[in-house]
């Protein structure tokens, strides 16, 4: 009897090792293994989605403002975004795009320079994104007594404009022609904010600014209305560049420029937002 037990515990322990090595357990431990590489796989998809994509921004140069805010508001996307910024006036970003300098979006301040960018195959898709005008700043205490631009208090001062090229000098020779006025600006400058500074350095009595600049300028400048300016309102257009490295990511900044959530950016630096 006693042997016959010591077999059966010896049949037991047999069939529990068996067990122990049988193809069931070697499934969970395979299956285990694929659910502990399938969660490493989405962490590093996770954290992969979640580092900030570089993008250029050619951008002209009435919208420096708006920098600041944009590095804030991007890096807090799904997909946080890396912005540098290239400002300066709309002409010479359009060159400089022609010429193969990288860049995944172009910011215009006007419609000419985006459809010579588009017709040159530089820019694609353009949207419209915020609307500006113009207006006329002297230096802080207006040392050059001017009183308004069909007065005559112009005459013979150091007046400032921005030249033909560029947005800036687009929209004030359409002004004077409508005035019909002639200015004889002392200088012309490449972009509105050059046309700023002689301004409020003092080298200039007077100079034609869009109104978000003189609003920019804080109390270093006074603000005088121009006439009919109302009626020759700029519009600033955004594209995608044709040599972007990120698409996608480029998109996504301009779906924010023009999203109801931007508009009040686009108000408290002086814009008219197209998206209310």
């Amino acid at each position: 009897m006693k042997k016959t037990l010591a077999a059966v515990s010896l049949v037991s322990a047999a069939a529990i090792a068996l067990a122990g090595c049988s193809p069931s357990n070697e499934n969970d431990s395979t299956a285990q293994g694929t659910q502990d590489n399938a969660t490493a796989t989405a962490a590093q998809q996770s954290e992969k989605s979640n580092e900030a994509v570089n993008l250029t921004v050619l951008a002209a140069a009435s919208t420096r403002v708006l920098n600041d805010d944009l590095d804030e508001l991007t890096k807090n996307l799904d997909q946080p975004l890396n912005l540098e910024y290239i400002n300066g006036g709309s002409s010479g970003l359009v060159q400089q795009l022609q010429e193969g300098h990288p860049g995944d979006v172009f910011i215009s301040a006007d419609k000419k320079n985006m459809d010579k960018a588009v017709d040159t195959n530089v820019a694609a898709n353009p949207v419209e994104i915020a609307r500006n005008s113009m207006v006329m700043v002297v230096p802080k205490g207006n040392p050059g007594k001017i009183t308004g631009v069909d007065d005559g208090s112009m005459d013979g001062k150091n007046v400032v404009l921005c030249d033909e090229q560029v947005p800036c000098g687009n929209v004030s020779k359409a002004i004077q022609e409508d005035l019909g006025k002639k200015i004889e600006a002392v200088s012309l400058e490449q972009s509105v904010s050059d046309v700023l500074g002689k301004v409020t350095s003092g080298e200039a009595d007077a100079g034609w600014v869009y109104r978000t600049d003189a609003q920019a300028a804080g109390d270093a400048v006074e603000v005088i209305e121009i006439p009919k300016a109302e009626d020759h309102v700029n519009s600033l257009y955004a594209a995608l560049t044709a040599n972007s490295e990120n698409p996608e990511a480029a998109q996504e900044l301009i779906d924010l420029l023009t999203s109801a959530d931007f508009a009040k950016v686009w108000e408290r630096y002086g814009f008219t937002p197209v998206a209310k």
